[in-house]
Parts: C-alpha cells; structure tokens; sequence
C-alpha cells in the first residue's frame, strides 16, 4: 500500500513509517489543489493542515485512510470520506498542552505588553513608566469556551496564575465542572459576560461558526482579553476588529482567515492600531500553538499508531466517522467449521433473504477447526432463512439474539 504525507511531519514519524509494509511518499508542500491531482493510487493520507477536499477524496478510489496530524478534522470533507467508506481519524490531545502553554504566554504578554516593552529596548529607549503600567492578572476570571483537551489543560492551570476558572461548552454540564472543580456558565453570552479574559477552544463546524459574534463580543468587560489559538472562523473579524477599536479589547491571536500556504508574506489585519495601557490592540503568532518541538513529536508518534493499528491489527484508532450505535437490531450467532466457501454460503444467503448487515467479527479457535461468526443485523432473519444456513454441513450451530434498543 501507497502512503502519501502532505504536510510536515517528524523525521521520527517519517522513519517509523518506512519500516511498516508501505511506500512512503513524503511532500509536505502540497497545496489543497495540488493535492488533487496528486492522491490518485495512494491508500493512505497524512495531513496536518492541507485541506482535503470533496474532488481530492473521489480522485483515489485505493483511499482507505486519512488521518489528520493534529486535534481537528474540520479541514477534511468527512462527509465524504464517510460516502465512500474512507476512515478519517485525528490526533486528539497531543498538542494540548503546547496550545495552554501559548495561551498563558499571549496573556501575560498582552497585560504587560512585552511585545511593545522589548520593541522599545530595541530602539534604545528605556520607558519604564509607560510599560510599567499593567493590570496584572490575579483574581480575574478566565472564561474557557470548549472544555476538551485542551480547555480543560488551560483550566488546570489557571489557579497557579491566580485566576477564577468559568467554563462553558454545549456538552460541559454542571456536575462535569464540579468534577474539574471550575464554574459553570450556562450560555456562551453569560461566560463572555462573566470574563475578565475569554479564551477559545472549539472545534469549528457549522453550529460554531462565527459564534463569537458583535453580540457576544459586547458582553465582554471594557479593556478585556480575548485569545483566540483555535480557529478563525469561529469569530466575526470584522466585530472583532471593531471590539479593540471602540471597546479597548486586547487580542491575542494565532489563526486567521487569510492565513498564507507555502509563503512567507501575510497581510495583518488588526496590527496598526498602536497598544497602549488603556486602549484596544492585537497581538498575533503566526499559527504555531502546536508547533512546539514536544507536541509534534507527540502528534508524529500518534499518526504512527494509527496507522500500525489499521495496517497491522484492522482497527482504526480515534476514528471520527464511524456510528458508534449501528441500526442493528439483531445479533446473529453461527458456529461453524472452518473452511473455504463456508462464511460465503451463509452471507449469500443472509443476501438472497434480504437482511442487510451492519457489523461482522469472525473468530476462529484453537487449532483453526472451527469459528465463530457474529453479524450485527437490520432485521431478524426468519425461520425459513435460518433453515437454509443450518442446512450446510459446515454449519454447526446459529443463534439469533434481540439486541437492546440503546437509541
């Protein structure tokens, strides 16, 4: 099988890859378009940041496997990778504390304005007064929206800062808090309203998008913070952008919507307006919040055991779109001996009654005499069907269990 990488990945990953029975092709500078033209043949695909389109997935009829060398997936069609029977799976986790790590950097740079402080040594000026003037950040409160991996690293270090934890997420609930041992805010507008500094930690998909909007915006404090090392399009740039200008809003962000592939010139927005103590500016990176030397390794060594595990054992570890409860609503058992065309009999026939299965293990014992086949299926087989498996010599035994309904 071909394996095709389009993005940076440790040299470590890249070695441990090459000694699995695969063709390696590393080429981390493919573009979306590029990749197009460039994924027919190949079997499995790495990606970290290259977006993985609708017309790249239906241009690789060999495609099994995707998977994405970071948290999200929201830069793959999965919908229709899911169409096609492609498994799409991440690396959740792995570069969670890089991104706190960042995070708190941003903050304290922001309130004590490090940038402006070290441009202004440069030049040969010793401005103490003007960078000597900062809120500090013990006992405010730290909004968290999103409290997976990476929230919840940020939250368990918020109290070494001094700061109040306050979280909120659609699946974060109240007793889910207590155990984290942070508040809880029922809405994203209460957490913004509540916050001292907002910080964003979403996966971005058609619920989230552009859900910090003017209106959330104009919850938060005067002169608060607001980080961002998420995704862009989780905010309205534009309300944002007019936050920092009318309301005095500090920024720190590490993604944008503009943000350049395979260059090395951007276009700032946001960067002109001159911080002060009192007044509104952005601080920005240029989309390195997993980028740490730690956190790559991690991911690189995570993108190696998937794709072990789908080559060498079948399974697929953190899978994203594969149903966790099929319809299946039977469970069909067949004891049989182990021969070739055996398997094949009873699934033609399991077809010509027309039950559609949804799920199949097979396991085969000690000494390779006899298996043990269970099919996960739509509707119960009847009697007539489960006659004719009994009725081949190889068949030793079926059972048909009534699946719980866990819907």
């Amino acid at each position: 099988m071909r394996l095709l990488i389009a993005d940076k990945l440790h040299p470590r990953a890249i070695d441990e890859l090459g000694a699995l029975p695969l063709e390696v092709e590393y080429a981390p500078d493919l573009t979306a378009e590029k990749l197009e033209t460039r994924i027919p043949g190949y079997g499995i695909l790495v990606v970290r940041s290259t977006p993985v389109t609708a017309k790249a997935i239906k241009a690789a009829p060999e495609l099994n496997l995707i998977v994405r060398a970071g948290a999200q997936v929201s830069t793959i069609d999965v919908r229709t990778a899911s169409r096609r029977g492609v498994y799409v799976a991440n690396c959740p986790g792995k570069n969670a504390a890089a991104v706190a790590e960042l995070v708190y950097g941003l903050m304290i740079a922001i309130d004590r304005r490090i940038v402006d402080g070290t441009k202004s040594l440069r030049a040969g000026k010793w401005q103490r007064a003007e960078y000597g003037k900062a809120e500090g950040l013990w006992g405010k409160t730290l909004g968290i929206a999103g409290l997976g991996a990476i929230g919840r690293e940020v939250a368990s270090r918020a109290r070494a800062f001094g700061l109040e934890p306050l979280g909120w997420g659609r699946a974060f609930s109240p007793a889910r808090a207590r155990e984290l041992g942070i508040a809880h805010a029922g809405s994203l507008e209460e957490l913004a309203s509540r916050s001292q500094i907002l910080t964003l930690h979403l996966a971005l998909n058609e619920r989230t998008r552009n859900i910090v909007s003017e209106h959330v915006l104009s919850t938060l404090p005067r002169h608060a913070i607001f980080i961002n090392t998420a995704r862009a399009d989780l905010v309205d740039q534009t309300a944002l952008l007019r936050a920092v200008r009318e309301r005095g809003l500090r920024v720190g962000i590490d993604v944008f919507d503009n943000e350049p592939k395979g260059k090395d010139t951007f276009e700032p927005k946001g960067f002109d307006i001159a911080p002060s103590a009192d007044g509104g500016f952005v601080y920005g990176t240029p989309h390195i919040a997993a980028s740490t030397d730690q956190a790559q390794l991690a991911i690189a060594t995570e993108t190696v055991r998937v794709i072990r595990s789908f080559l060498l054992e079948g399974v697929v570890p953190n899978v994203v779109n594969v149903v966790n409860a099929s319809a299946a609503r039977f469970l069909l058992v067949i004891r049989m001996l182990d021969k070739v065309g055996t398997f094949a009999n009873v699934l033609n026939v399991i077809k010509r009654h027309g039950i559609n299965v949804e799920e199949i293990t097979n396991t085969v014992f000690e000494g390779g005499g006899a298996a043990c086949a269970k099919l996960h299926v739509a509707s119960r087989p009847s009697e007539a069907c489960l006659q004719e498996i009994c009725a081949f010599d190889e068949v030793l035994h079926v059972d048909v269990v009534t699946l719980p309904n866990l819907a």
